[in-house]
C-alpha cells in the first residue's frame, strides 16, 4: 500500500491551512485578520509549486490503496483549480476586508478548495463521495455568508438540492458496490461487466446525479441562477467555476475508468444530457437583465458544451485534451467576468453597465474579452478549446452533438451582446453610483484572469501537452 503524503502535498497544504487559519484567527484582532488571506495565498502558491515538481519529475502514482490517482488529468486539474482559487481570493478582499467572520471566510474557501482537488484524483466510489461531500458541505456555508434574505434563500436551495441528489449518489454507490463488488474502479470495470444490466443502469444513473448537480447540469441545475444571484458575488464565482472542474474530470475519470465495458449505453445518455444543457443554458440566458442571472445561465450553457467530452470519453484519443483545456480557459475566462462584477457592486442590471467604456476602460476591455471569450472568439483560450471539444466529438462520431454545439454558440452572441453593446453607448451612461469601483484588489484580479483567457489561446501550444496522458487505473 503506497502511503506517500508527498504525492497529496496540495491537498494538504489547503487543509492545513485551514486548521492554522481556523485556530490563528480565534486570537488575531479583528484588524489583523487578513493575515489568514495570507495563509491562504501561500498555501494555493505552494501547492503550485508542489504541483509542477510533480508533473515535471513524472511521479505518477497511485497512493492510498489506489483510491487516490496522481497523474495527468490530476495534475492539470490542480493547476486549474489552485490558480482559480487564487483568483477567487483576490476578488473577495475588498468584499470581507474587516468583516466580524473575515477567518471562516478565508478557512471555508480553502476546505472547498481542497475538495475540488480531491474530487479531481478520485479513483475509488468511496473517495469520490467523500470529495462530494468536503466540496459541498462549506459551499453551503459560504452561500450564506453575508445573512441577508436572498443569500439565506440561496443556501438553502443549494443545501436541500445537494443533500437530496448527494443521497442519490450515495445511493447509487451502494448498487454499484453491490454489482460489481467492489469500489474501486480498476476492480469495478472487472466485476461490471458481467453485472445484471438494470443494477448497473440505475447505479450510475444515481452517482450521476450527485455529480450533474456539482456542475450544474441539466437535470440538476436548479440551484445555479438562485445561488449566483442570492450569494456574495465572489461566492457565486467559486461556485460556477471550481466544483464544475472537479466534478467534469471525476466523471470523466469514473466513466473512463470504472463503465467502459459495460452494455449501459452511458456515452448517448451523456450526449443527450450534454444537449439539452447548453440548449437551456442559452435560451434560458436570452433574455435576463441580471447580470449575475446571466451569467449563471452562460455557465449552464458551458457546462453542456464541456459534457461532450464525457460523452466520447471512451471513443476519442481527443477527448481528455480537451476537457481539460477546455476546463482552463472556461475558468479564467468566467472568473475574469465574475471579477467585473464584483468590482462595480452597484451594477447589477445590463444598463448599468452604460457608458462604462468611457469611465472605466480598463474595466470594460475586460469584459469585452470575457464575455467574447465565452462565446468562443478567437484569440482566446475558450476559441481553442470548444474547437479541440467539437473536434473530439466528431472524433468519437457525434457529429449531430458538434453540429448542434456550433448552432448554439452562434445563439449564444445575443444575450452577450446584449451586455456589451451598452458598454460603447454615446448617450445617457449610467448613473455615476452604479459604476462606482469596489478597490484595487479586485480589479487587480480582473485584469489577470482575462490576461489568462488571451494567454491561453496565444500560447495553447505550451499548454496543450500538459493535458496529455493517460489515467493511472
Amino acid at each position: 500500500m503506497n502511503e506517500s503524503l508527498t504525492a497529496l502535498l496540495p491537498e494538504t497544504m489547503l487543509l492545513g491551512a485551514a486548521v492554522i487559519g481556523l485556530l490563528a484567527g480565534s486570537w488575531l484582532p479583528r484588524r489583523r485578520q487578513w493575515t489568514v488571506a495570507l495563509l491562504a495565498v501561500a498555501a494555493c502558491a505552494a501547492g503550485l509549486v508542489a504541483t509542477a515538481v510533480t508533473m515535471v519529475t513524472d511521479r505518477e502514482q497511485l497512493v492510498f490503496s489506489d483510491a487516490f490517482a496522481v497523474d495527468a488529468a490530476t495534475g492539470m486539474g490542480r493547476l486549474i483549480v489552485l490558480t482559480a482559487l487564487l483568483l477567487v481570493l483576490g476578488m473577495s478582499v475588498e468584499s470581507v476586508r474587516g468583516h466580524r467572520r473575515e477567518t471562516e471566510y478565508w478557512v471555508l474557501l480553502l476546505m472547498t478548495g481542497a475538495g475540488a482537488l480531491a474530487l479531481i484524483g478520485a479513483n475509488d466510489l468511496l473517495m469520490l463521495f467523500a470529495a462530494y461531500l468536503l466540496t459541498g458541505i462549506p459551499a453551503y456555508a459560504l452561500a450564506g455568508f453575508a445573512k441577508d434574505a436572498s443569500g439565506t434563500e440561496a443556501a438553502l436551495k443549494y443545501y436541500l438540492m445537494g443533500a437530496l441528489l448527494g443521497t442519490t449518489m450515495l445511493a447509487g454507490t451502494a448498487l454499484l458496490y453491490g454489482a460489481g463488488h467492489a469500489t474501486l474502479y480498476r476492480e469495478l470495470d472487472a466485476g461490471l461487466s458481467t453485472a445484471p444490466y438494470g443494477l448497473v443502469a440505475v447505479g450510475l444513473v444515481g452517482v450521476l446525479a450527485g455529480l450533474l448537480f456539482k456542475i450544474g447540469a441539466v437535470p440538476a441545475h436548479h440551484w445555479v441562477p438562485d445561488v449566483t444571484e442570492g450569494a456574495p458575488t465572489p461566492v457565486a464565482a467559486y461556485v460556477t467555476t471550481l466544483p464544475k472542474i472537479g466534478g467534469l474530470i471525476a466523471g470523466y475519470r469514473l466513466l473512463h475508468q470504472a463503465l467502459p465495458g459495460t452494455d449501459v449505453n452511458w456515452p448517448l445518455l451523456l450526449a443527450v444530457l450534454a444537449a439539452i444543457t447548453m440548449t437551456l443554458g442559452n435560451l434560458a440566458a436570452f433574455f435576463q437583465t441580471s447580470v449575475k442571472r446571466l451569467l449563471a445561465y452562460s455557465t449552464i450553457s458551458q457546462v453542456g458544451y464541456l459534457l461532450m467530452a464525457l460523452a466520447v470519453g471512451t471513443r476519442s484519443d481527443l477527448a481528455q485534451k480537451s476537457l481539460l483545456f477546455y476546463l482552463a480557459a472556461y475558468a479564467a475566462t468566467n472568473l475574469g467576468a465574475f471579477a467585473v462584477v464584483t468590482e462595480l457592486p452597484h451594477a447589477r442590471a445590463l444598463q448599468d453597465y452604460r457608458g462604462l467604456a468611457r469611465r472605466r476602460p480598463g474595466l470594460a476591455a475586460v469584459l469585452v474579452v470575457c464575455l467574447l471569450g465565452l462565446v468562443g472568439t478567437p484569440p482566446t483560450g475558450v476559441f481553442l478549446g470548444k474547437l479541440e471539444i467539437f473536434s473530439a466529438a466528431v472524433d468519437g462520431g457525434r457529429t449531430w452533438l458538434a453540429a448542434l454545439a456550433i448552432a448554439n454558440t452562434v445563439a449564444s452572441l445575443f444575450y452577450y451582446l446584449r451586455w456589451l453593446v451598452p458598454l460603447f453607448a454615446a448617450t445617457a451612461p449610467a448613473p455615476l453610483r452604479a459604476q462606482t469601483v469596489q478597490g484595487r484588489w479586485t480589479a487587480a484580479t480582473a485584469y489577470t484572469a482575462g490576461a489568462l483567457s488571451l494567454v491561453l489561446g496565444l500560447a495553447a501550444g505550451a499548454v496543450l501537452p500538459l493535458t496529455t496522458g493517460p489515467l493511472l487505473r
